[in-house]
């Protein structure tokens, strides 16, 4: 019983300190890429495949927009998946096996992301800063930040998590439902006794 209060502050520990990691980063990188970085002026990092080009994104992911409002509903749903995450994160309890702590660990990441940009929707009208652009020649993904980094990672590690645990679930059941079989068979022979 003792084990537990230590058990659940280790589970808050990884989460809020990963989530602290994550906004802290976030906001000194973009800070960084606002000081140093000319809007729209890539600046190779790894050749063209690696820039750093500086850029705001008043909508949501891939630059989706809803008008002039868009800071505000964006906004908004920041707020309520900051509220999902962090009500999954206390559904989750204590982080006892590995794979408690791996979604702790993603939901942590996923909530320092989407806190990260929910504070430059805060702090400026120009919406999020953006600056990793990745690609070849006029072909480029997107560019990002490491908030966004962060959510995707966390997702996707939830994700593995999640489905990890569903088929070690599911192992067992399957492997109840054997020895379940097997005292059944075990009984049935006792009760009609030894062979002649």
């Amino acid at each position: 019983m003792t084990d537990i209060p230590k058990v659940q502050r280790g589970s808050a520990r990884l989460f809020w300190g990963t989530a602290a990691t994550v906004i802290v980063v976030d906001q000194i990188t973009k800070l960084l890429a606002e000081h140093y970085l000319v809007r729209y002026v890539p600046r190779e990092i790894f050749g063209e495949v690696v820039r750093f080009t500086l850029a705001y994104n008043p909508g949501a992911a891939f630059s989706m927009s809803l008008g002039e409002n868009s800071r505000y509903i964006f906004g908004a749903f920041a707020l309520i998946a900051l509220f999902v995450l962090w009500r999954l994160y206390r559904l989750s309890g204590p982080a006892k096996r590995a794979g408690d702590r791996m979604r702790i660990l993603a939901l942590g990441l996923a909530w320092g992301g989407a806190a990260g940009n929910l504070l430059d929707r805060v702090r400026s009208s120009h919406g999020v800063v953006d600056f990793i652009d990745v690609g070849v020649s006029s072909w480029r993904f997107w560019t990002f930040n490491v908030a966004d980094s962060a959510v995707t990672i966390g997702a996707l590690v939830l994700a593995w998590s999640l489905s990890r645990e569903d088929r070690e679930e599911r192992e067992a059941q399957k492997a109840g439902a054997l020895a379940g079989d097997a005292v059944e068979s075990d009984a049935a022979r006792g009760a009609s006794g030894p062979d002649a």
